[in-house]
């Protein structure tokens, strides 16, 4: 059931067999003959979507689809049988042994072939669908409602709002929310995290809200529900990331089956444009920090010059042909889990490496592209082969990285710096991509693992 999934309430149709039919659909005709006999044998109720005078006087007239999406229909036909208020069996399209069952008769429909696939109920439209979903579903909505007025451009007056981070947004309307929301289990009302610096609880539904603002497909839902409940922890210290003046911002890498699930990109481009996944998923969590944190540019961040990718950054590693294990199961996430990890980083910062042939000196090359141990470093495929074909392990390369790269000390004192490596990136060009972190330890951020959920 979804976040805001409604139970039906029960409709008063009486006891005995029910149709749902509708003129628009040649197996409803073809099976007249058959609703004409059951009408004057065990009794039957016809409810009709678009003509209440088919297939005669007395059928029932669901235009309005109310009758229709009670009994959840999908399929027109659909012959149930109601016992007691409740149902108590149904069966889609025309197959007569199962219409006969039903009906407790038999020998219905002579002439007509044994079965007919049916056709898709009007509920089930587009424009229908997200119509009933309003209709029946939207009052359990808590999100404020703001209307514009008819003479304001939707876009304009959401930047003059302040709901944007400089680029147009995706109107959140309530049918958008709706079914952004389908595409978790967790209650719409359920908080996922409280958000800095404002400190305002984040609800699953004020997350949706800035995912569809921020071009997100539902399915993404999930891992921008774990990203902010990652973002949001004191460890990651999303409010210091925001109030420092050097130039991170929050980074996510995704692993595990959801990567694949959603399209993630994890390799040519990776950390440019071109995928909707990648650029939408890091923009809902920036927008939530911004929307319901209030963590707005010029107010609390104050990056003296920011960079790219505050606008929102989000990378799946490349798990195909890795030369290690995924980072997340590298931070203790099992095998096969899905998993976001968000870190502070900044710009990217090109390592460029085309003569080394020997991990050795690969690893120095890549360490003078370094300033220190809190970074992303993301290794592409031609510079993980050297890796691979060396059985160099990435706790391996770590070790050697960081007894090249000069130690760093976090606000509170001197502290354990936190390198990622990440495989990920386009398999022609012998590059490699650093993005620098901030201080690390209890004074500053350290990168958050957090399993993606459903």
């Amino acid at each position: 059931m979804s976040a805001t999934a409604v139970e039906p309430t029960p409709i008063a149709l009486p006891d005995g067999l029910v149709a749902v039919v509708k003129r628009d659909c040649p197996t409803c005709v073809e099976v007249v003959p058959v609703l004409e006999e059951l009408q004057h044998g065990p009794g039957l109720t016809v409810v009709c979507q678009d003509d209440p005078s088919f297939p005669g006087p007395a059928t029932v007239d669901d235009r309005d689809l109310e009758i229709s999406w009670h009994l959840r229909i999908e399929t027109v036909p659909t012959l149930l049988r109601i016992d007691g208020g409740k149902e108590a069996g149904r069966t889609v399209g025309w197959h007569r042994q199962r219409w006969e069952a039903l009906a407790g008769t038999s020998d219905l429909g002579a002439g007509l072939p044994d079965q007919r696939p049916g056709c898709g109920s009007r509920t089930l439209d587009p424009d229908v669908a997200a119509l009933l979903d309003v209709r029946h579903r939207g009052h359990l909505m808590r999100s404020r409602r703001v209307s514009f007025s008819a003479l304001e451009d939707d876009f304009e007056a959401m930047w003059e709002r302040g709901w944007t981070d400089g680029l147009p947004v995706v109107p959140p309307t309530e049918a958008r929310v709706l079914a952004m929301l389908d595409a978790t289990t967790r209650p719409a009302d359920d908080v996922v995290a409280v958000v800095a610096p404002n400190l305002v609880p984040a609800t699953v539904e004020k997350v949706a809200v800035n995912a569809v603002m921020a071009g997100c497909r539902p399915e993404y839902l999930p891992v921008v529900l774990a990203a902010v409940e990652a973002a949001c922890t004191d460890a990651f210290n999303i409010h210091g990331v925001l109030a420092t003046t050097y130039s991170v911002g929050p980074v996510l890498v995704v692993n595990g089956p959801v990567a694949r699930a959603i399209g993630l990109n994890s390799g040519v481009n990776v950390l440019g444009q071109g995928h909707r996944a990648n650029a939408t998923i890091g923009r809902a969590l920036q927008l939530v920090v911004r929307n319901v944190g209030g963590g707005r540019p010029g107010e609390i961040d104050r990056a003296t010059l920011g960079n790219p990718g505050k606008v929102g950054l989000c990378l799946a590693e490349d798990e195909t042909d890795s030369p290690w294990e995924p980072l997340a199961v590298a931070r203790g996430v099992a095998p096969g889990r899905s998993a976001v990890t968000v870190l502070a980083g900044g710009g990217v910062r090109t390592a460029a490496d085309q003569k080394s042939r020997t991990p050795e000196d690969l690893t120095r090359s890549l360490a003078r592209s370094m300033r220190g141990q809190e970074a992303l470093l993301v290794v592409s495929p031609d510079h993980g082969r050297i890796y691979r074909q060396s059985g160099w392990t990435r706790q391996r390369l770590a070790d050697e990285l960081a007894e090249l790269l000069p130690a760093r000390t976090g606000l509170g004192g001197a502290e354990p710096p936190e390198l990622l490596i990440a495989y990920a990136g386009g398999r022609a060009g012998l590059f490699s991509g650093v993005m620098e972190g901030w201080v690390g330890g209890s004074a500053g951020s350290v990168p958050v693992t957090v399993e993606v959920g459903s």
